[in-house]
């Protein structure tokens, strides 16, 4: 099978030419026809597998051959992220797709100035990308109207979710009009986001190219097990082992991204971050150089997870697990992407064996555990399975107390050496699911 086969203009095929693509992946050769045929959709398919091509290329094609010229202050088509670094990277593929082609694209999201956003919308623009927040500023500022939208596209909608968009989802769904076709793609479906879908989409197509939330196959998985204190100390230790070259490192906060990368830079490694907290300029600033190997190591919370696509990144680390398990696949899909290879370590401590647990359980795969030599966790992580069970090792019988004392001393109080370190559990947020008004839909 070719693009041509799939009955694509010339200018979109001479573009996915000259960005040297050959042949259609599985997703794409089934979404591209739905979507020129004018189906609603919910694609599933592994991250890296061209899902933006699944759905911005056979939108194109219609926003050339139908429909109106785009009015002042309009879009035609709109793609919601949710995150920053996603729309930009979906924008940037988007223009390269539509090279040559007479329509405009544009991205909006926050972070930066509305104003020149609100600039460049007088004109119109034919498919616009905007994170959800964003786009309602806009639209309440009349600087955008969507009266004339064809089409929406929810590109990783769960992760929109978990990010807590759940209201402006909602917000956005009483903008849009009610003929419209509406695409919905993800790496991943939970059942919440099969809800959305039902309320979303009328009478869609569902492909799911691969196993529902499982990992990509091309990517090497395993876990050391450390005690979370020496985490740091671990994490530099394997760096160095490995001769590591360029590394995209997860922690679960904010401040755990800024306490890594001051350490990293202390011990002069060439290291940079990117969080929430930080402004867009400079967390542009600081992926450029990544991805142009300027820095070494990036350490980044989830806001990066599904916004990265690095060229042949060989590894990832999760130096905190995910408190989502979803969001697991998501940061390792940043490696092995496009058919290459890569590896993803996980440093697990004990009170994060319950996190461990549940990503074992999504993925369907006991993952593989590695004790680092001289670094061997006195707090046992305890054994998992991808069963979802947590294989807790029977305390030792407390010894009797003498006079004589034969416990260890800590900070004061006197602990017995056979207790366990304490496990805490990892709970998973709840995550709302937008109730829509939904009346009857008129049919396409």
């Amino acid at each position: 099978m070719t693009f041509a086969t799939l009955g694509l203009i010339e200018p979109l095929l001479r573009a996915l030419e000259t960005l040297g693509y050959q042949t259609p992946t599985p997703v794409q050769a089934q979404a591209i026809p739905a979507v020129l045929a004018g189906r609603d959709l919910m694609a599933a398919a592994q991250t890296g597998t061209g899902k933006t091509a699944g759905f911005a290329v056979p939108l194109l094609q219609l926003l050339t051959t139908e429909g109106p010229k785009v009015a002042a202050n309009s879009a035609r088509a709109l793609i919601l992220c949710p995150t920053r670094e996603l729309a930009e990277q979906v924008h940037a593929s988007v223009a390269e797709y539509a090279q040559h082609l007479p329509l405009t694209t544009y991205a909006v999201y926050g972070g930066v100035s509305i104003n020149p956003q609100m600039m460049k919308l007088r004109k119109g623009v034919d498919i616009l990308v905007a994170t959800p927040g964003r786009l309602i500023d806009l639209f309440r500022q009349n600087a955008l109207k969507l009266n004339q939208l064809q089409t929406l596209v929810l590109d990783e909608a769960d992760r929109m979710l978990d990010l807590g968009f759940s209201e402006e989802l909602a917000n956005i769904y009483r903008m849009l009009p009610k003929k419209r076709q509406t695409l919905l793609f993800s790496a991943t479906f939970s059942d919440e986001i099969r809800l959305l879908a039902g309320q979303m989409l009328n009478d869609p197509l569902t492909i799911e190219v691969s196993p529902r939330n499982v990992a990509a196959n091309t990517v090497k998985q395993w876990v050391v097990p450390v005690d979370k204190k020496r985490k740091s100390e671990l994490f530099v230790h394997l760096m160095r082992k490995g001769r590591w070259k360029q590394v995209l490192v997860f922690a679960k906060t904010r401040n755990g991204v800024d306490a890594l990368v001051d350490k990293l830079q202390g011990l002069g490694i060439n290291a940079d971050g990117i969080h929430g907290d930080k402004p867009q300029a400079t967390r542009q600033r600081a992926l450029d150089r990544f991805k142009s190997s300027e820095v070494q190591i990036l350490v980044a919370t989830d806001v990066a997870a599904r916004g990265l696509d690095i060229e042949d990144l060989p590894l990832v680390v999760n130096f905190d697990l995910p408190i989502v398990a979803e969001d697991y696949i998501h940061r390792i899909g940043r490696t092995g992407r496009a058919g290459n290879t890569g590896e993803a370590i996980s440093l697990v401590c004990a009170d994060e064996v319950n996190m461990l647990s549940a990503i074992e359980m999504l993925t369907r795969q006991t993952l593989t555990r590695k004790m680092e030599p001289d670094f061997e966790p006195e707090h046992r992580v305890p054994d998992t399975d991808a069963s979802g069970q947590v294989v807790k090792k029977p305390k030792k019988p407390k010894k009797p107390k003498t006079s004589g004392g034969g416990g260890k001393r800590n900070l004061g109080k006197w602990v017995d050496s056979g207790d366990a370190a304490p496990v805490e559990p990892s709970i998973k947020p709840v995550r709302k699911v937008p109730v829509f008004n939904t009346g009857p839909r008129k049919k396409k």
